[in-house]
């Protein structure tokens, strides 16, 4: 049984309109709280939220019977205040259970002083956001903002678009240590496959875990040294090197058999299939590791990979000081000119002017007041430029290379230096979405990957939401304190 919130309040409880929250503070928890309160406090933006929050239920779940689960909005406050201040679990559920201020929030009273959220309650109802409901909890909460500075759904928004690389929860790869991650894995999911259905012939696991890993540091130990020598192999490296290949190589034919045996089973093929993936990855590395390493190939990029764990991890060298390499995904943000996030989009083996058009197509398609957006010159080339101003009244997209005199006219304009000059303040809001958390995605998977993204950008918008109606409210007090002081 699910509800979005309790409709009957308990005593003792305050409705959520009603809370104080504190309003001279630049803590981000009362900001976000103002920005949530103000969404629940408005009734028809309320019902709209809840209409999003209801279609998240799966249709297979009895709404009104059973068990009763985490209440919907709880979901919202907690997944978004989480994403806000880069909290794991275990520090979401300590302030949620004696926040005094995030309870009333969520709906507790003082009846409720004993109630707990477990822990692995939090880790399970925050993964039933999708990105596709998060992105219109977002365009109702940048509508709300605009509406709070005085600005109608027709006035004209200028875009800033941008992308930044939010990286995945990996260690540096090399062909050595993902060989040793496939090992590890194989030997852990077999000895479990083995005891849950009391097969023999793994009883040595921890020993040849250790025997493995023996060998692995001394390959590594051996590689370091041949880095800084001028011959790139030893002998004692080939040696190494073959032995510990050569022992995966058995461990991955051994337990192949072990997981075929169990490939259809009701209750196991689950936990086979995963056996099998991971010996097919060790099996890739031993290849690689003898092309590259006893042959001199060199591996094309598109057969390399970067992580067992999250395949979907892309190797990105974008250039930037001090940081030669990022390992994740790149995710393209449209800012407002208001400092609200428009829309985003997580590119998969995409670069930035291969998604121009598309993005900002989206981002109209959501905002029709849409009229002008800047762009950096990664999104340049002749085909956006023809297309970009098709699709707005005005484009601010550098040329690459030699201009003829039209397009010389275009930047050298006013309005085009200005944009441009604008355009910079998207990496502010880059900057406090990494500080959301978009520095590095927690979250396991390509679909946690996208909808880590679109909490951290619900988040920030509420956030800004939030900082706009404390700003006016605070302004409002000064005010009236002056008035005061003025009868006084």
């Amino acid at each position: 049984m699910r509800k979005i919130i309790s409709e009957q309040m308990q005593m003792g409880q305050i409705d959520i309109k009603d809370i104080h929250i504190e309003l001279d503070t630049r803590d981000e928890i009362p900001q976000l709280l103002r920005g949530l309160q103000h969404l629940y406090a408005n009734e028809e933006t309320r019902h709209e939220i809840f209409n999003i929050l209801n279609d998240m239920i799966p249709e297979h779940i009895d709404r009104n019977n059973g068990r009763s689960g985490m209440d919907l909005w709880n979901i919202l406050v907690l997944g978004t205040l989480r994403l806000r201040c880069r909290w794991d679990y275990d520090k979401l559920q300590e302030i949620a259970n004696n926040h005094y201020t995030l309870r009333q929030m969520l709906g507790h009273g003082m009846l409720d002083f004993s109630f707990r959220y477990a822990r692995q309650t939090l880790n399970d109802n925050l993964r039933w956001f999708t990105p596709e409901l998060l992105d219109r909890i977002s365009r109702i909460t940048v509508n709300e903002g605009r509406e709070c500075l005085g600005f109608n759904a027709e006035e004209p928004l200028h875009g800033r678009c941008d992308s930044f690389v939010v990286e995945t929860d990996v260690h540096f790869p090399t062909d050595i240590n993902l060989l040793w991650d496939a090992a590890r894995k194989t030997l852990k999911l077999t000895h479990r496959l083995c005891e849950l259905t009391n097969t023999a012939g793994w009883r040595q696991t921890t020993h040849l875990l250790k025997k493995i890993k023996r060998q692995y540091r001394l390959v590594q130990k051996i590689r370091d040294k041949e880095k800084k020598s001028v011959t790139q192999k030893s002998n004692a490296g080939i040696a190494a090197t073959q032995t510990y290949i050569d022992t995966c190589a058995e461990l991955f034919n051994r337990a192949t058999a072990t997981a075929i045996a169990f490939q259809n089973h009701v209750l196991h093929d689950g936990l086979a299939q995963e056996i099998l993936y991971f010996i097919e990855q060790g099996n890739k590395q031993i290849d690689q590791i003898c092309r590259r390493y006893f042959k001199d190939e060199t591996i094309p990029h598109n057969e390399k990979v970067f992580s067992l764990f999250e395949p979907h991890t892309e190797w990105i060298a974008k250039g930037k000081a001090g940081i030669s390499q990022e390992l994740g995904l790149r995710v393209c943000i449209v800012e407002s000119s208001d400092q609200f996030i428009l829309h985003h989009m997580v590119m998969e083996n995409v670069t930035d002017d291969q998604i121009a058009v598309s993005i900002t197509r989206e981002t109209k398609e959501r905002f029709p007041s849409l009229k002008s957006c800047s762009y950096d010159k990664g999104f340049h080339s002749p085909e956006n430029q023809q297309k970009l101003r098709e699709e707005l009244d005005f484009v601010v997209l550098p040329k690459k290379g030699k201009r003829n005199p039209e397009e010389q006219a275009h930047e050298g304009s006013d309005r085009f230096g200005e944009l441009r000059r604008k355009h910079s303040a998207v990496e502010s809001a880059i900057n406090a979405l990494e500080h959301n958390g978009l520095d590095r995605c927690k979250d396991y998977g390509l679909e946690g990957f996208k909808r880590y993204v679109a909490l951290a950008v619900v988040a920030r918008n509420i956030h800004r939401l939030g900082c706009i109606l404390q700003q006016q409210e605070l302004e409002k007090e000064m005010r009236s304190r002056g008035v005061r002081k003025k009868m006084a």
